[in-house]
């Protein structure tokens, strides 16, 4: 069933493209070109969730977030920034934004946060804060990952190859399922790219003498567990 989604936006080319996705999937998308226009669609209370960019003319994004809590209006929020760092996830999520997603993006991944918000939002459960499996942690607020006391630095890409493992911990994950998961592809690009993050995943969380965590179950994929 069609979900209902405002998408608040001033950049035309990238609000198509949202727009355009969110109908080829079955949901119906409205757009506000500033945040006043935002504010004023958002505190209708009629839309299932809102991607709401943070930096809009007339009234910024997070100006138009805070007055939407203010006002009691709870409906999800996905923050879009081209600002990446923690500090700015965290000023986004404190603002009372549900996700925060940085510029540029797969349209797929905002899909993903998406429909993963709304089904919280109907089944009540909390949002997800944190990921744990034995004493690897990531924070999804900080951005931050670590195994016991040590904080794993990771890029981008490591850091959403790890989430996707964490999210499927004890599971097998295929390497076509990384590949759509973690790069978007819906193809295999016939390179070791899986492998050569895998390892270097490896050397940055198994060390110290701590038990291995990332196994490779030979002929079907990978696995994160003890």
């Amino acid at each position: 069933m069609g979900r209902k989604i405002l998408v608040v936006e001033d950049d035309r080319t990238t609000a198509d493209f949202i727009l355009k996705g969110l109908a080829e999937h079955g949901h119906v998308g409205d757009h506000a070109a500033d945040g006043r226009d935002g504010l004023f669609h958002a505190t209708s209370g009629e839309y299932d969730a809102i991607v709401l960019d943070r930096m809009l003319p007339m009234m910024d994004g997070l100006s138009v977030l805070q007055a939407m809590r203010v006002a009691g209006i709870e409906t999800p929020v996905i923050l879009l920034s081209a600002l990446g760092s923690v500090d700015d996830r965290v000023t986004g999520l404190t603002a009372g934004s549900d996700d925060y997603l940085v510029k540029p993006f797969a349209f797929a991944e905002l899909l993903a946060r998406l429909e993963l918000l709304m089904r919280r939002r109907g089944s009540g459960t909390p949002v997800e804060t944190a990921l744990t499996c034995e004493n690897l942690r990531m924070d999804l607020l900080k951005r931050e990952v670590r195994r016991g006391d040590r904080v794993i630095d990771l890029q981008p890409r490591e850091f959403r190859l790890v989430e996707y493992l964490l999210r499927h911990a004890g599971q097998v994950v295929t390497r076509t399922m990384l590949l759509e998961g973690v790069w978007d592809y819906h193809f295999d690009p016939g390179t070791n790219v899986i492998d050569v993050h895998i390892s270097r995943l490896r050397r940055k969380i198994d060390m110290e003498g701590d038990p291995p965590l990332i196994h490779t179950v030979r002929g079907a994929g990978y696995r994160i567990g003890a």
